[in-house]
């Protein structure tokens, strides 16, 4: 009798293991391949933006792609769809706004003071990252976003190397780009917001104070940057930008779900068209999409196990 049952149990566990790695199979077709119009497109802007864009290209034509990521909300002009815009929260110096789009959710923070930003980064720099929360109260701020590139060395996935340049206090405190010209989210020391290229010797010839790299430029000296949608996919976006009268517009949208699938580039350079900003660039998106504010996560985060590790934040600092 215990040798049928032991039979019957092993029967059961290889009839269950069997049918997840069928599943586990199966589901790639299912998603790139089936009727699940809204899976599809999260599918495709998850991974197309990822480590490994080949996963989708190897069920789905460059034409196939291209018109998923076009379905979505935004063109490259000004949207006649205007965005959703609700204050949810406002302070001295400082709004915060829920905006919904076709596609997307997330929030605006707008600081009036644009000297309050600064780059904050982690205190085991080359040795491990922080959260976001983390960097905000150990700089004393009150509010951030996710800062720019990062990369790893040894696989270890824990954020502690910045990618390009890096400036805190008007001074270069990690550079992997040697003197060759990267791209650049930068201020100077009037708070000017500095987007697109530059070499480490600008940072002292253009008075930087803060600064982290990461691309493309969205609108620069108010003019388009250079960017492709196809390039870039649908995705959690964080980005940052500046009114002529110095106003800062952090932007953070949820996305890789079902209630807000992600946003293009041309869908954030047409948030900031409609928020009137003269420059804009993305930061690091995806998984690491975040806004810290008044001691808690203000936005849906995608990452599972929460906050992701990361070298640097944009702080808000307290007036």
């Amino acid at each position: 009798m215990r040798k049928i049952r032991k039979i019957r149990l092993i029967m059961i566990i290889a009839f269950f293991i069997f049918n997840v790695i069928f599943a586990l199979v199966l589901a790639p077709f299912i998603i790139f391949w089936g009727s699940f119009e809204a899976l599809k497109t999260v599918a495709v802007g998850s991974i197309l933006t990822s480590r490994h864009p080949q996963v989708v290209k190897a069920f789905l034509s460059d034409e196939q792609i291209n018109e998923i990521v076009y379905k979505s909300n935004g063109t490259d002009s000004p949207s006649d769809t205007p965005i959703q815009r609700t204050v949810s929260d406002a302070s001295v110096g400082i709004t915060i706004e829920d905006i919904k789009g076709r596609a997307f959710k997330g929030k605006v923070m707008l600081i009036k003071n644009p000297k309050r930003i600064k780059i904050a980064v982690t205190k085991e720099l080359g040795v491990a990252g922080e959260r976001v929360s983390g960097l905000v109260k150990d700089a004393g701020a009150i509010a951030g976003i996710n800062g720019g590139a990062f990369y790893d060395p040894n696989g270890t996935g824990n954020g502690a190397f910045p990618d390009g340049i890096t400036v805190h206090n008007g001074e270069i405190v990690h550079n992997n780009a040697g003197n060759l010209s990267t791209d650049i989210v930068a201020f100077d020391k009037d708070g000017k917001l500095i987007v697109g290229h530059i070499t480490a010797d600008d940072v002292k010839k253009k008075n930087i104070q803060e600064a982290v790299s990461f691309w493309p430029a969205l609108i620069q000296d108010g003019k388009r940057g250079m960017f492709r949608d196809e390039e870039w996919g649908v995705a959690p976006r964080t980005a940052i930008g500046q009114k002529a009268d110095g106003m800062i517009i952090l932007v953070v949208i949820d996305g890789r779900q079902l209630t807000s699938l992600g946003a293009k580039m041309s869908d954030l350079y047409n948030l900031f068209m409609e928020y009137g900003a003269v420059n804009a660039a993305n930061l690091d998106g995806g998984s690491s999409t975040e806004l810290f504010y008044n001691g808690k996560v203000i936005n849906k985060l995608w990452n599972w196990a929460g906050e992701r590790y990361l070298p640097t934040a944009i702080v808000v600092m307290p007036e």
